[in-house]
């Protein structure tokens, strides 16, 4: 297969890129940014001036400066032959080191001798050694995955000009990395972890969360069955990630027996009782009689249960216990749970911060031309988008934020957002019923009763005025308090929630739609306002009531706002669907507005309507977010494998043609296809779609990758 073209940008200041990235190795915090390759050339031509250009990669084999100089040099012999109008004169590649926080250099002058040094976080030279060297390569390999494209292109799009190779092509590399992982696996967490992830740990960072991507992807099972149980032999946690990869190879029977064991001796690590709540979860879904579904969850609660007390600082635990309560649709538990999960702030992959380039090169080779695809940057700039649909937040979510919402969305799709509005109010203090109890408390604190006896009440006739006005000039100044209280909060909600009402999105989406169908939230009392409140109140039934109830952390008050907005727009698209085809009539909205609108029903866990929209959007343009979504969908639902194999082939392609040969969800995909259908039959799709051979060829190559790591055992 062809390799893909070299995306090339070029400085304004020679060696700009690379000053750029040695200022930016303070600030680092995760396995760091792409690999930086960056070359001088000359123009061949008399009195051309010397330029810099540059690109990102990753993937390329960082186990030496051997081995990256090798990749300066494929470069640099691209440019002989008749139709050079360049030669290189240097070449640099940089790549970051996570685990000692310093960045590999090889420099390669042409002609002359490699040399490879490392740069500190001051900026200052230091010796290459052969552990930097390990560290290295192994930081390079999980880079590779970290900031492989998951099929919708938003990772593509966030760095312009990334090349991406795959880093373990067969049993030999595999044996290199799994080596590398096997000696460094105790510094593990010095790499940091997932977003969800309050403290890294031995299991949890981003080393093993690579390790369990690289077997789920490949299905390299036995590898990391036997890895995990090397490690396990000397650290007892090792279990959880033992079972994960014996679950993933459906030995559940011995991963069952492997977690029963290790809690013998560590009864209290939240992990390895995470891991056990996750798998009685999924069996439930999948049980024979509501009996043994019951059974399982009342073991998966039990489970849940002990890791948050084990781990009450992390998300996880508590986002599982909550799953488990929606599973068993015991919704007011649910609500509480989700309400104790500890929010963190999401930490973004580590991206390079460069200058801005004085002229980008994108070439294209003719081995990816489609014109659906090659047509879709162009169209994507043309369209109009409804200002509503680009105001929904939720779509911005990640981490933990993301899977809070997610829980809340499963919610709503099992019981309907009435009902959900009724449990949140039984639950948590809401805010109408807070300034009913200020109200009543202020009577016996600022009226004095002996005194308006004897004084009588206010004549109405003879004062001008009503009865209420006496106790009206008494109280004005809380009142005044309690109103721009109340402005506040409402300045903040919409602050936060951005309210589909202030974009007026009845009238832009939906002329006749049913918005007001949608119940608007009405607001959870803050936590801080009550803090600074005073109880001295009378406790009467109703303030009885209002003490048993939860405070609502804001930030999940936030969340119900924003399940509004994507509820009222969903429900506006859907109504007008509905009254246009009852006239025979077509819907017409341009792509983007599609894709957004396929991702909103997708969210909101209505997998047909989003089908349907990304359908839509497929049939004005090529959109790799839509067409990912419609293969998540053919995946779970075991849909038709020509449609399954048509919508990889162009994913594929697309991501060729932006200089990637590598997704681990396209090599999972085509795996799985592989394992279900066989190969053979697999190959005779791809070869009867109408579509050039240098195209089908891409997609063998994804087969042929497959068909190398094929075993026997567990690896299928």
């Amino acid at each position: 297969m062809v390799a893909p073209a070299v995306p090339e940008l070029t400085e304004e200041v020679l060696h700009e890129a690379i000053d750029a990235r040695t200022e930016s190795l303070v600030s680092l915090r995760e396995l760091g940014p792409p690999d930086l390759v960056h070359l001088v050339k000359q123009p061949l031509r008399s009195g051309g001036k010397t330029l810099g250009v540059y690109h990102h990669v990753t993937g390329v084999d960082a186990s030496s400066s051997a081995s990256l100089a090798a990749y300066i040099n494929t470069l640099a012999n691209k440019e002989f032959g008749p139709s050079a109008t360049t030669k290189t004169l240097e070449g640099t590649y940089c790549c970051y080191n996570a685990f000692s926080r310093v960045d590999m250099r090889v420099h390669a002058p042409f002609p002359g001798s490699v040399e490879s040094y490392c740069v500190d976080e001051r900026g200052e030279k230091r010796k290459a050694t052969d552990e930097l060297w390990l560290e290295t390569y192994l930081c390079s390999v999980l880079r590779a995955y970290s900031y492989a494209d998951d099929g919708t292109g938003d990772t593509i799009r966030k760095i312009i000009g990334v090349r991406r190779f795959n880093p373990v092509t067969n049993t030999e590399t595999e044996h290199r990395f799994l080596s590398a992982a096997e000696q460094l696996f105790l510094r593990g967490w010095q790499l940091g972890s997932d977003s969800v992830v309050q403290v890294p740990n031995l299991v949890s960072n981003h080393l093993t969360s690579g390790l369990l991507k690289y077997f789920h992807t490949t299905g390299r099972y036995t590898s990391g069955i036997n890895l995990f149980e090397k490690l396990r032999a000397q650290h007892v946690e090792v279990a959880s990630l033992l079972a994960k990869v014996l679950f993933m190879g459906n030995e559940e029977v011995q991963g069952i027996r492997v977690l029963y064991e290790a809690l013998k001796q560590l009864p209290m690590d939240y992990v390895m009782l995470d891991t056990q709540a996750e798998f009685l979860l999924k069996k439930a879904q999948t049980a024979a009689t509501p009996e043994q579904k019951e059974e399982r969850l009342r073991m998966a609660l039990s489970c849940a249960d002990r890791s948050t007390i084990a781990a009450p600082s992390e998300f996880g635990t508590w986002a599982r216990l909550a799953e488990v309560y929606v599973a068993m649709e015991d919704w007011e538990n649910a609500l509480t749970t989700l309400n104790s999960c500890p929010m963190f702030t999401y930490q973004d992959k580590d991206a390079p911060v460069m200058p801005e380039p004085r002229d980008i090169h994108l070439p294209t080779l003719p081995e990816t031309r489609l014109d659906e695809i090659d047509s879709e940057p162009e169209s994507r700039y043309s369209e109009q988008v409804d200002p509503s649909l680009l105001n929904l937040r939720a779509a911005a979510y990640r981490g933990t934020f993301k899977h809070a919402y997610n829980i809340l969305t499963e919610m709503t799709a099992k019981i309907g957002w009435d009902q959900l509005l009724k449990i949140r109010s039984n639950v948590f203090v809401m805010e109408d019923e807070y300034r009913e109890k200020q109200e009543s408390a202020t009577y016996p604190k600022n009226r004095n009763a002996s005194t308006d006896a004897l004084r009588g009440t206010p004549d109405p006739t003879t004062n001008g005025g009503s009865a209420s006005e006496a106790g009206d000039d008494e109280g004005k100044e809380e009142k005044e308090e309690d109103e721009e209280a109340e402005k506040a909060k409402e300045a903040e909600e919409e602050k936060v929630s951005k309210e589909a009402d202030s974009g007026s999105a009845a009238q832009t989406l939906a002329p006749n739609g049913r918005a007001e169908d949608i119940e608007r939230p009405s607001s959870a009392v803050d936590p801080d306002e009550v803090k600074k409140g005073d109880d001295s109140g009378p406790k009467d039934d109703h303030f009885s009531r209002l003490n048993n109830k939860r405070l609502c952390e804001r930030w999940l008050d936030s969340l119900f706002m924003v399940l509004y907005e994507d509820l009222r727009v969903y429900t506006i698209w859907r109504t007008q669907m509905a009254q246009y085809r009852a006239q025979s009539m077509q819907y017409k909205k341009s792509a983007e507005e599609w894709e957004i609108l396929g991702s909103l029903a997708e969210r909101l866990q209505h997998v047909d309507e989003a089908v349907e929209a990304y359908r839509a959007c497929l049939a004005q343009r090529f959109s790799p977010k839509a067409l990912a979504g419609i293969l998540k969908v053919f995946e779970k639902t075991k849909g038709s494998t020509r449609d399954t194999v048509a919508a990889t082939i162009r994913l594929v392609t697309w991501q060729y043609r932006w200089y990637s040969e590598f997704s681990p969800e396209l090599l999972h995909t085509v795996r799985m296809l592989i394992e279900d259908e066989g190969a053979v039959k697999i190959r005779s799709i791809i070869q009867a779609t109408n579509l050039p051979q240098s195209v089908l060829d891409l997609t063998h190559h994804y087969a042929a990758l497959c068909a190398t790591f094929r075993s026997s055992g567990t690896d299928g």
